[in-house]
């Protein structure tokens, strides 16, 4: 009888040890795919940083749209946000910050 609950014991040690690994992997995949499905339903967002305000927005279409009326407002050459430099976006997200979303 005493070699019966020794193997109950290793049953049920072996089964609390090895449940959470399973939970753990069911959440991760779980977690993937609401990425993929966010990224199919839009384009790649970027979450930016302003460090001037000390804030974060999110550069998708509509802020892609605003900072393409901001250059066209200041008449410059259409860079690529991201390859600006520091001051170059503080300049912009002073404008943005003091006008309204552009609205098409």
């Amino acid at each position: 009888m005493k070699g019966g609950y020794r193997y109950l014991g290793f049953l049920f040690l072996t089964a609390t040890l090895t449940a959470p690994l399973g939970v753990i992997t069911s959440a991760a995949s779980q977690g993937d795919k609401r990425q993929e499905d966010n990224r199919t339903k839009e384009k790649k967002q970027r979450r930016v940083y302003d460090r001037t305000h000390k804030d974060y927005h999110i550069w998708d279409e509509n802020e892609e749209r605003s900072y393409r009326q901001y250059v066209r407002e200041k008449h410059q050459d259409s860079r690529d946000y991201f390859k600006l430099k520091r001051n170059q976006r503080n300049e912009y997200w002073n404008w943005r910050h003091n006008t309204p979303p552009y609205v098409e």
